[in-house]
């Protein structure tokens, strides 16, 4: 699928050619540098240390560090690859993305609906640029006009599903969109159809097999499949004539991968278990392996433990970029926001009762023990940091109790029931019920997270940074923390802290793109309002 036709130049100054357009703004500082190919900025970050004395008094000495920062700004031309291409996201986001790239508006029962980039963080947010100071107004701009980005409707889409269903057909068999929808799209996405998988089928339920029509030969981990995944990304990227491609895993939920000293726990050990065929390797691993080596950035929408040690080792020393676990759209989204507000309103939340059931596909693999357990381990961590960072409310290892269900229930397909309970102690012994009935559709939630995942973690591929007195310009660490705000379950560098809160999740993305244009993290002190 080729980009549009209008796509050379976008309004941030990023550059999907050659020379640059003014951007949207420009920052007035002897520390910030524009060239034609370049935002150069030098940033003072500042953190507080925390020491302990002899008495075990506590203090805090503020810290400033010099970073210098650099953004490439030509986007250049980029593709989106995806595992389960015909699968409910896989469709459902190659449907929106065609329908915004054509503009189009169709007809439903409630009226005429256009096409929108609603839910997406990149394409549907804004972000606080400053406040003018003659008129106080506080300025707000897109969040895709913060550095230079590609624009999801000039991306390239392709993939690989075990279905060999064409995407137009398994768009219907999703059963997401709107009629009406379907048939402006049809005629384009019956044309797209998704490159042969791997499928070993000890890794997803066996209710799956019915759809695997499409596989590579082969029913364990095997070199031939890194080499044809290669390869794949290879002919992608020639047949678009694309500048790089980001992967994304948004397949059926795998089991867990056991960690198995000597299988799976270093690089070298994984990469033979790969070559000897050992059934401890899970697909989503193979197709990691294959992107890692392949230099292509590979994100996991998943809840399964695709990152084995040895994955991660690997990509740490080929620098190449990894990103995941679990696309985190409505339930979890929910409960890290309330939860997050909860405890830093000091309420004790004692449990949590989390229930869902489903109809799609997805339900139906989640349906297996085996498979539903991945679900469980991401959807009950998320809120790990929040619990720890309170020893007023909790003393230590104690935790909520925190229970997740999840039910296949055909009738009700795409449209997700969540309900959950939180209860809590509050004042001189009383108590807190808060219960939730959330409604999603589960598809129209995750695909503008698979866009929002692409568009920034390609973003990190042209951002890089350097200590004051480094010679040498670095990227940022293979393990893409920067990507948390989009998944229950973030993967962070080893030896880093997990964040789960929403807030700081956010905080942590905006500010990371102020610094990369000399901006310090915007304050909501509002200082210059409250002087009398």
């Amino acid at each position: 699928m080729a980009p549009h036709a209008n796509s050379d130049v976008a309004t941030n100054g990023a550059v999907n050619g050659s020379a640059s357009p003014s951007p949207l703004f420009t920052v007035n500082s002897p520390n910030v540098e524009y060239t034609d190919t370049e935002i150069k900025s030098k940033y003072a970050y500042h953190t507080t240390d925390i020491t302990r004395t002899a008495d075990n008094k506590l203090v805090a000495t503020p810290k400033a560090t010099n970073y210098h920062f650099k953004v490439d700004r030509k986007v250049g031309k980029v593709g989106m690859m995806m595992v389960g291409w015909g699968g409910n996201n896989g469709s459902t986001v190659t449907a929106g993305i065609i329908a915004n790239r054509r503009g189009l508006q169709w007809e439903t029962r409630e009226g005429m609906r256009a096409a929108n980039y609603y839910g997406s963080v990149v394409m549907g947010s804004t972000v606080k640029l400053g406040t003018n100071p003659k008129t106080g107004e506080e300025i707000n701009i897109p969040f895709h006009d913060m550095v230079p980005m590609v624009h999801p409707n000039d991306l390239a889409i392709g993939g690989w599903d075990i279905s060999s269903m064409n995407i137009a057909d398994a768009m219907d068999r999703a059963q997401v969109l709107e009629p009406s929808l379907k048939q402006l799209v049809r005629k384009e996405m019956a044309e797209l159809k998704p490159l042969p998988s791997i499928y070993y089928p000890d890794f997803i339920a066996a209710n799956q097999e019915d759809r695997a029509d499409n596989v590579l030969e082969g029913s364990k981990a095997s070199w031939a499949h890194v080499e044809k995944i290669q390869q794949d990304i290879r002919e992608f990227k020639a047949q678009h004539g694309l500048d790089k491609v980001i992967v994304m895993w948004t397949a059926n939920t795998e089991r867990y991968a056991d960690i198995v000293p000597g299988v799976n726990d270093t690089a070298d050990n994984l990469l033979n278990s790969i070559k000897t065929g050992h059934e401890e390797v899970a697909p989503s691993t193979v197709f990691a392996v294959a992107c890692i080596l392949e230099n292509t950035p590979f994100i996991n929408g998943s809840p399964q433990n695709t990152f084995v040690p040895g994955a991660i080792d690997l990509a740490q020393k080929h620098k190449a970029f990894i990103g995941g676990d679990d696309f985190k759209s409505g339930q979890t989204k929910m409960k890290s926001a309330l939860v997050d507000f909860l405890i830093n309103a000091g309420i004790k939340l004692t449990s949590i009762a989390s229930y869902n059931h489903l109809g799609n596909n997805d339900g139906k693999n989640l349906s297996s023990q085996k498979q539903f357990r991945s679900k469980e381990i991401s959807k009950s961590n998320v809120v790990d940091d929040m619990v720890a960072a309170n020893h007023i409310l909790y003393e230590k290892d104690e935790h909520p109790d925190h229970t997740v269900v999840i039910k296949y229930m055909p009738a009700v397909g795409d449209n997700k029931r969540a309900l959950d309970e939180y209860y809590a102690e509050i004042f001189m012994g009383g108590h807190q019920t808060i219960s939730l009935f959330n409604i999603c559709e589960d598809s129209l939630l995750a695909s503008p997270l698979i866009i929002d995942l692409v568009v920034l973690a390609e973003v990190m591929t042209r951002v890089s940074w350097k200590e004051d007195e480094a010679a040498e310009y670095k990227g940022f660490h293979s393990v893409l923390s920067v990507l948390s705000y989009m998944l229950k379950a973030p993967l962070t560098p080893p030896g880093t802290p997990v964040v789960n809160s929403l807030n700081k999740q956010r905080n942590a993305l905006t500010n990371i793109f102020r610094a990369c244009v000399g901006l310090q993290p915007e304050s909501d002190m509002t200082l210059e309002h409250k002087l009398f």
